[in-house]
């Protein structure tokens, strides 16, 4: 074997090691290619500054703007209000609306963003059984992605990509022709085999959870307005268990109930969540009445001495003792009912507190309570925060459409302000930074740098020369897209691109064509996973919320695969002549 050909072979053998490895540690994506990066950086088949290039990418930064500034409307309560109006009565009306409103919104926001704000709703709809709609939520999220550049992540993992290799960047509206074909054509396939979709009654569990008082207040909004119109029982992990009227106690609370002047009503669930009650109007806990705030929360356990024991707060005279109101409280083993302040403490409740300046330095703290932890709620925004987030977003979507400004500085700019106007916080951005992903791209960059500087490349231009007469350049293309497609169901949508991207341009170099249809096959490949629950995450998200089995994926998501297929590379083939 020739010497100079050597370190190619063990790069496509690093290449096939990768894909193995991706099957193999499916949940791990991050490992496989960070061990990879390792591989190719100790045997020097990149060189320092194609690291460097790889990770400051910027179409890979431009995906990590993207993500951070959707955090923002993550946080506004457009979604759920939106997710109200989607359910009706009728199953092919609410088929209807969910599609429509999930490939609209996927368009330019998150997918996973569209689908967590939608399973909610769906999994407390009265009318109909969530595995009914959750498997066409997720596809049709997946669908609507396909519509622009920012519509999903592998769009903008492919740009940048294609901006590492000196090409023209892909436009925002690139990707919409094909993308409404698809939407449309697959759409069709979705609506007729939803027929088959299972139905399967959720089973919600009563479980000892923290329990959360509060009251509707003389100017609030709700009042007038039935529980399912005012959004009260799609709330993400709290639901409503009881309403108190006077000395009535209403549970279970029918949707149709309508709210009136001093209702309490009890929530039960994750409690840091709670902060989504501040998005409704008129709508307080006991610690908003007190005047402290609901992202300073401390949680304690009742010791067996205390003065608590055998007292309710409302008598213990609970804010004077200790400068904190509770704002939830759960016992295990047992479903707590009725008014918060009228619970009888027992040794062992769990209080979630509200706490004042002076708690920390009261000296009977120790000898009330066990300390288990801080408690970090969500953050909401204020109503002229919301109109920044979204607007803003709008704004620097619509500037990179019209071709004003690159996607990147727009987006630069708006998570700036976002920094500057506190919407949102450094420590937000830390936690949400999207590293696994970031990783994967920069990892795969690298990979398609060791097989330029290697000439693996040249290795497929011979086998394609030797065979000229059989690979045509529609045949490639075919090739490409199923394997795409391929690696998309058996590992994740983000590894498929980044692995196929480099093997695509060098079947186009090879056959001396222009790449941009293969480029095409690439992007639209990857987000074809409707075959498996496992490759794509919206698919994961609601696999087990709809109690599905790998079967229902495959019963529904076969025909709209082959559909998804035909129709790309028709599209492919019309619009760029292959």
């Amino acid at each position: 074997m020739n010497v100079e050909v050597v370190p190619a072979y063990i790069v496509l053998g690093l290449f096939a090691l990768t894909i193995l490895g991706l099957i193999k540690f499916q949940s791990q994506p991050e490992r496989v290619f960070g061990l990879l990066l390792l591989v190719l950086i100790a045997c020097g088949f990149v060189t320092n500054e194609q690291v460097v290039a790889s990770f400051a990418n910027q179409g890979v930064l431009t995906l990590v703007l993207l993500m951070l500034c959707s955090l923002a409307l993550e946080k506004t309560k457009i979604l759920r209000q939106i997710a109200n109006y989607v359910i009706r009565p009728s199953y092919t009306r609410s088929w209807l609306n969910l599609f429509t409103f999930s490939a609209l919104s996927s368009a330019v926001l998150n997918n996973t963003a569209v689908v967590s704000a939608m399973l909610a709703p769906i999994r407390a709809n009265n009318h109909h059984s969530p595995s009914r709609l959750l498997i066409p939520l997720s596809y049709a999220a997946i669908l609507g992605g396909t519509l622009t550049l920012v519509g999903t992540s592998t769009n903008l993992i492919v740009n940048s990509m294609v901006i590492d290799l000196g090409l023209p960047e892909l436009g925002f509206f690139d990707f919409t022709l094909i993308g409404s074909l698809l939407v449309l054509g697959c759409g069709a396939t979705l609506f007729f085999f939803s027929r088959w979709l299972p139905n399967r009654p959720e089973n919600t569990k009563v479980v000892a959870d923290y329990f959360i008082d509060t009251k509707v207040m003389p100017e609030s909004s709700l009042i007038g307005k039935t529980i399912e119109e005012n959004g009260l029982r799609n709330l993400e992990s709290l639901f409503l268990v009881e309403l108190q009227r006077g000395g009535h106690l209403i549970s279970p609370v029918s949707p149709s109930e309508v709210l009136q002047q001093g209702d309490r009503l009890l929530f039960s669930g994750d409690i840091k969540k709670v902060t989504l009650l501040n998005q409704f109007s008129g709508l307080e806990s006991f610690a908003n009445q007190n005047g402290l705030l609901l992202d300073n929360l401390s949680e304690v356990i009742i010791r067996p001495e205390s003065i608590l024991v055998g007292k309710t707060l409302k008598h213990a005279g609970f804010r004077a003792l200790f400068d904190a109101a509770v704002v939830a409280i759960k016992r295990d083993g047992e479903r707590l009912s009725g008014k918060l302040g009228e619970v009888l403490l027992k040794p062992g409740d769990y209080l979630v507190l509200a706490v004042g300046e002076d708690f920390k330095s009261r000296h009977n703290l120790s000898k009330n309570f066990f300390f288990v932890s801080g408690v970090e709620t969500e953050r909401t925004l204020s109503q002229r925060s919301e109109w920044l987030a979204v607007l803003g977003f709008v704004v620097s979507i619509a500037l990179s459409a019209l071709g004003l400004v690159s996607l990147f500085k727009s987006l630069l700019l708006f998570l700036g302000i976002l920094l500057l106007t506190n919407t949102l916080k450094p420590n937000e951005i830390l936690q949400r930074l999207p590293t696994q992903i970031w990783l994967i791209i920069s990892s795969a960059l690298l990979l398609s740098y060791a097989l330029t500087n290697t000439q693996a490349i040249d290795l497929l231009s011979q086998v394609i020369a030797n065979n000229q007469q059989s690979f045509t350049p529609f045949v490639a293309l075919c090739v490409i897209y199923l394997a795409t497609w391929w690696l998309t169901e058996l590992v994740t949508n983000n590894a498929a691109a980044a692995l196929v991207f480099p093997i695509a341009i060098g079947l186009a170099q090879s056959l001396a064509i222009d790449p941009t249809g293969y480029i095409m096959a690439v992007a639209f490949g990857a987000s074809a996973s409707f075959f498996s629950p496992y490759g794509y995450q919206t698919n994961l998200m609601v696999y087990n919320a709809g109690q599905y089995r790998i079967m229902d994926f495959v019963r529904v998501g076969l025909p709209v695969s082959v559909v998804y297929g035909t129709i790309t590379v028709a599209a492919i083939t019309l619009v760029y002549g292959y």
